[in-house]
């Protein structure tokens, strides 16, 4: 129970510091965030779209951002660093919350999620999905959801090539839900085959050539007759001379009358 313990209090920690970084670098375009315990410290990997903000002048923004979470959340030696997604429009994180930036500034929700799905199929996404739940249009709940491409709902697959996203958007009836999912351009898929040619040029040229010996086999010769040597060393006698085409019969001659003689 201890270790279950240890491993449930390291988890919710974990969750905490994730929303607080989200909170705190939500106008620099959070990414994703990936915590690794090292024999130094702990190793926090951010992802952003505009870093700069992130890091401040001289580096200022990035040492408050160190002590609080060395103080607050009580992480050994942190050590943050800061990446630049040089895609933005495949990143589930980054999707999520310009959508619901849209939805606070007044967009239609279904202009607003038609939007962000076109521009990640144009990134180069295999597929994706969008969900938008909450007081969208009255004082009832509702979901929507926009898709296109190919979506995998479980399994091995929705694990390995989807990546999913989340952000909330505050308006006057209440709060809006949005969860992105994106399929990974290089995804491949269990039915998917591909035959490869060079299997087929290597099968072509092991086939022998028409007249040719099978690979494998001697050539036969028929029974009780020695084989021929080369013709470079037979002597002049045993060299077949070519034989002259036989001259015609000479024709009859015709008579005066046109008939033979």
């Amino acid at each position: 129970m201890v270790a279950e313990r240890k491993l449930v209090t390291e988890n919710i920690r974990r969750v905490l510091l994730k929303e607080y970084i989200m909170k705190e670098t939500e106008k620099a375009g959070f990414g994703g965030l990936d915590i690794q315990r090292t024999p130094m410290g702990t190793r926090i990997t951010l992802v952003a779209e505009r870093p700069g903000m992130i890091i401040g002048q001289r580096g200022a923004s990035i040492k408050d951002l160190t002590e609080v979470v060395e103080n607050r959340f009580k992480f050994d030696n942190p050590q943050i660093e800061v990446q630049e997604d040089r895609d933005p429009n495949l990143n589930p994180h980054i999707m999520a919350q310009k959508l619901a930036s849209a939805i606070e500034r007044g967009w239609h929700f279904r202009r607003a999620g038609h939007s962000t799905v076109r521009r990640i199929m144009e990134a180069g996404a295999r597929g994706c999905q969008v969900i938008i739940s909450g007081k969208l249009t009255g004082e009832r709940h509702r979901t929507e959801k926009f898709r296109e491409g190919h979506i995998k709902y479980c399994g091995e697959p929705k694990q390995l090539f989807m990546k999913t996203g989340f952000a909330v958007a505050k308006k006057k009836p209440g709060i809006i839900g949005i969860k992105v999912q994106i399929m990974w351009p290089d995804a491949r898929l269990p039915d998917e085959i591909r035959i490869k040619e060079q299997a087929g040029a290597e099968g072509a040229q092991a086939q022998p050539a028409p007249g040719a010996p099978a690979p494998g086999r001697p050539e036969t010769q028929p029974a009780g007759r020695p084989p021929e040597p080369p013709a470079s060393e037979r002597k002049p006698d045993q060299v077949q001379q070519p034989q002259k085409p036989e001259a015609p019969p000479p024709a009859a001659k015709k008579g005066a009358d046109g008939q033979g003689a």
